[in-house]
């Protein structure tokens, strides 16, 4: 049997954002394997309750249990914001979401104390990072703006243009003028519009991405359990439950290379 140590890093999202937390992974931890799924047959998540994310997550969760992983990444705020306890309750090994990372980092970026949060309606409404930067410091004051835009001109390839800009100036010139020092992207779609909004904050702002810290988490985590792979390179394989012949032309933007072969499974 296997060591532990060779097992893969599973991670999950409700489509492709989380391929932002699989480069992430692959770049910071080259001789891990990882297992993606995509659960595109029942994006999105936002627009669901938080019994049925919490179900989503589980059937996610025991899919990659039964592909042999030691760790499991929500790469999903919504998941995140709502299944991590209930999944660390019930599953034998570590899972992690994308929220408290990037909280913990914006909290001790932050020089001024003022932190803005951009994301998803669905997650900006759960609260989720401010509770998370909260407890690491209850006294940063927390912008936080939905930029519902985002996701469809990221996947559309609009992620820089005029209409990117547009979109961008109305929802993060309220943050600017509240003066945020730190911006959080919380949503793995949003590391592919970092230029646009650079470009509307001029710059005068720390972008944390929360992808590129579930990665550094990831690897404390590992290290903590003795669970690091420790040679040969690392490899990666791809599932969906739902064939989309989208998802594959816009896995190559997140990746960051050619699109991988998908595999879809009925989960």
């Amino acid at each position: 049997m296997d060591a532990p140590c060779s097992h893969s890093i599973g991670i999950f999202d409700s489509g492709v954002g989380g391929l932002t937390v699989v480069r992430e992974v692959a770049r910071l931890l080259p001789l891990e394997n990882i297992t993606y799924l995509g659960d595109t047959a029942r994006l999105p998540y936002g627009t669901k309750s938080r019994e049925t994310v919490i179900d989503y997550s589980r059937k996610n969760s025991r899919f990659l249990i039964s592909n042999t992983v030691k760790l499991i990444i929500a790469a999903c705020n919504t998941a995140s914001a709502y299944s991590i306890d209930a999944l660390n309750e019930e599953l034998d090994v570590p899972v992690l979401g994308v929220i408290s990372p990037g909280a913990k980092k914006a909290a001790t970026v932050t020089a001024n104390g003022r932190i803005g949060v951009i994301g998803t309606p669905s997650t900006i409404r759960s609260g989720a990072y401010e509770r998370a930067i909260n407890a690491a410091d209850p006294s940063l004051k927390i912008i936080s703006a939905a930029c519902p835009l985002f996701v469809p001109l990221v996947e559309e390839g609009w992620n820089e243009g005029e209409i990117a800009l547009a979109a961008a100036r109305s929802y993060l010139e309220p943050l600017k003028r509240e003066g945020v020092d730190t911006l959080i992207l919380g949503c793995t779609h949003y590391p592919l519009m970092r230029n646009t909004i650079l470009n509307v904050m001029d710059g005068g702002v720390t972008l944390v991405d929360s992808a590129a810290e579930t990665a550094g988490e990831a690897m404390v985590v590992l290290a903590q359990n003795k669970l690091l792979r420790d040679g040969g390179k690392g490899s990666a394989k791809f599932y969906l439950t739902d064939g989309s012949e989208s998802f594959t032309q816009i896995a190559g933007r997140f990746l960051g290379e050619d699109p991988p072969s998908m595999n879809v499974v009925d989960i």
